[in-house]
């Protein structure tokens, strides 16, 4: 019998056909602080046998990797810079997966009163009338933009306020640790504040305005812009994501009871 010998040139080729293709996905510190990428990924990878290497940070600046080419495609919940990052021509379409929605939490004392408020923005104007110890992402994420709006719709100028606001530049869940360290007001989105062990004095106190939807859409980045993404994948993972299973296991995600995301793409 034969025996086949192959050099160190073909065992490396061999050996890199064994392994998982790899793609680049720019995800909000929102979406990974819920958890949810610990139960979806494990299934992509088998399923598609495709590894997603996550890129965690804002929306703000997930969308300035996917302006640059650094990743292949962007998961994201601000609808407004979305749809400005389409109008560039930086991504081929954008696909809606799922939402949640944003929260108030604050102290259980609940000084500022919020849990009693009509809307959002009676809620904030409590907050401000109070000088309340509040603390913003002041990251440009999603939810730090979220929030900025709101401030506006309230006719409240975040820019103006005095030391009682806290702009901390960081993610959700470092943002949320400042506010429990302070016993302060924060906006968390729903999944995020589930989520999070360092609850302390805090409580969720106010939710449940329609303004505080939460979208997450998922942007395959343009090859025509940058010709070394991985658009193939892109498309591969963006059909996995508005599959039946996707929709199970998002859907099915909970914690104490209570899910985190509800699934709404359309096929």
């Amino acid at each position: 019998m034969k025996r086949l010998v192959l050099g160190a040139a073909a065992s490396l080729v061999l050996a890199s056909a064994a392994l998982a293709e790899e793609m680049r996905l720019a995800v909000t510190t929102s979406f990974h602080n819920s958890g949810l990428a610990e139960v979806l990924l494990p299934e992509i990878k088998k399923d598609l046998d495709l590894d997603v290497q996550l890129l965690v940070v804002g929306t703000g600046q997930a969308i300035r990797l996917g302006e640059a080419g650094d990743v292949d495609a962007i998961l994201v919940h601000s609808k407004k810079a979305e749809e400005a990052f389409l109008a560039g021509g930086h991504g081929t379409r954008r696909r809606e997966i799922m939402y949640n929605d944003f929260v108030f939490i604050g102290p259980e004392g609940d000084a500022a009163g919020i849990a009693g408020a009509e809307d959002a923005a009676e809620a904030l104007q409590q907050i401000a009338d109070a000088g309340a110890a509040f603390v913003s992402r002041g990251d440009d994420s999603g939810t730090h933009k979220k929030e900025l709006s709101l401030w506006a719709s309230a006719g409240l100028d975040a820019e103006a306020f005095g030391p009682w606001y806290r702009a901390v530049g960081a993610g959700m869940g470092a943002a949320l640790n400042t506010a429990s360290g302070m016993d302060a007001y924060i906006m968390s989105d729903r999944a995020s504040w589930l989520n999070f062990g360092n609850k302390g004095g805090l409580a969720l106190l106010f939710a449940g305005d329609p303004v505080l939807f939460n979208q997450y859409a998922y942007i395959p980045v343009n090859p025509e812009m940058h010709g070394h993404v991985k658009h193939g994948l892109a498309m591969q993972l963006e059909e996995w994501l508005v599959s039946d299973k996707a929709a199970a296991l998002i859907n099915g995600y909970q914690i104490n009871g209570e899910a985190l995301f509800v699934f709404n793409a359309k096929r």
